[in-house]
């Protein structure tokens, strides 16, 4: 998958459900950034007692930051943190699990069902997803800056009031794939091998996900290979300020988009592209309001769309043909 765009390079039983073991720590890390401050310092408290299989054994008593515990979460699969991580931030696991499956229902995930923050199975059945579900959730974190950051940590040493702990990732593609750029890796008798990971090659932002490979390592590297030899990354339109060619309603405001406008193609695609914009003619607005979208199509094929917002007060934008950058340029 596209982390960009959630454009399908490639899939094959892709909505395929079983236990995905711990990848599902991806979204027990992007529930924690997204609702309680990382920097915040805690106290391990009983919940820790019910932690087994894989963990970084915090005790009972340590004082340690949630940044901390989502680097144990992420690079050695903690289930102790796991447990320490939901607690902290939702008051209660089973408070904290109702999140997860809030936030997978919110950026459609409908292959999943989230039951504890670890991924391992219990008598709760475990997490049950598919692979297109757990590359949604991946593209999703993918953009969060901090996340972004802990998973593409290979080594973490942390120093708490009770120990000193030194982790190394999991994610063996890390040091064996130089394109990689982050990833988490999930095993349980029930699940098998199950692998997330992402690479990033001149511009082109990729997701693989694999669930009950026993060759995962080498199927990711292969996957990545494959894609980035067929497709190339085109921004046609950078982030910022905009003026739609023949757009006189909003001639005194500023528009503008808050990402690059940007699609991985074929090389066979590449002359079937157009752009189109399409504006809504509002007779009151807010600043940083929605007030249309630019939409990109491959022939008469919708692939790709992006919120067009305004802003009141006018500033220089650039034209219409600045922003195309010729026709499109590629992010080689």
């Amino acid at each position: 998958m596209d982390t960009d765009n959630n454009r399908i390079l490639y899939a094959e039983n892709a909505h395929y459900t079983q236990s995905v073991a711990s990848i599902s720590k991806i979204m027990t890390a992007i529930v924690v950034i997204e609702n309680i401050d990382i920097k915040k310092q805690i106290t391990v408290g009983d919940e820790i007692l019910k932690a087994h299989g894989s963990g970084i054994y915090v005790k009972q008593g340590e004082k340690i930051s949630i940044e901390d515990l989502l680097y144990g979460l992420m690079l050695r699969s903690g289930n102790d943190a796991a447990l320490v991580l939901a607690k902290n931030t939702s008051g209660s696991i089973e408070k904290f699990v109702q999140k997860m499956n809030e936030k997978a229902q919110e950026i459609g995930m409908k292959d999943t069902t989230f039951n504890n923050p670890s991924g391992l199975d219990e008598e709760d059945k475990g997490n049950i997803s598919s692979a297109y579900d757990m590359a949604l959730l991946m593209s999703y974190a993918m953009q969060n800056e901090d996340f972004k950051t802990i998973t593409k940590t290979k080594e973490r040493t942390v120093k708490t009031n009770k120990n000193v702990y030194k982790w190394t990732n999991k994610n063996k593609l890390l040091n064996t794939y130089k394109y990689t750029t982050g990833g988490k890796t999930g095993f349980t008798k029930k699940a098998k091998r199950t692998l997330v990971s992402t690479a990033t090659k001149n511009g082109l932002n990729l997701t693989v996900v694999t669930i009950n490979d026993g060759s995962d390592w080498k199927d990711h590297t292969s996957l990545y290979e494959e894609a980035f030899k067929k497709y190339t990354s085109y921004t046609f339109i950078d982030k910022g300020n905009i003026t739609v060619l023949g757009e006189t309603y909003y001639k005194n405001n500023t528009l503008y988009i808050k990402k690059d406008f940007k699609y991985p193609l074929l090389e066979t695609e590449k002359d079937a592209v157009k752009i189109k914009y399409k504006l809504e003619k509002k007779r009151t607005f807010q600043d940083n309001e929605k007030v249309g979208t630019i939409n990109l199509y491959i022939g008469d094929k919708k692939v790709n769309s992006q919120n067009i917002y305004i802003n009141k007060e006018k500033q220089k934008s650039q034209t219409f043909f600045q922003k195309i950058k010729a026709r499109f340029t590629n992010d080689k």
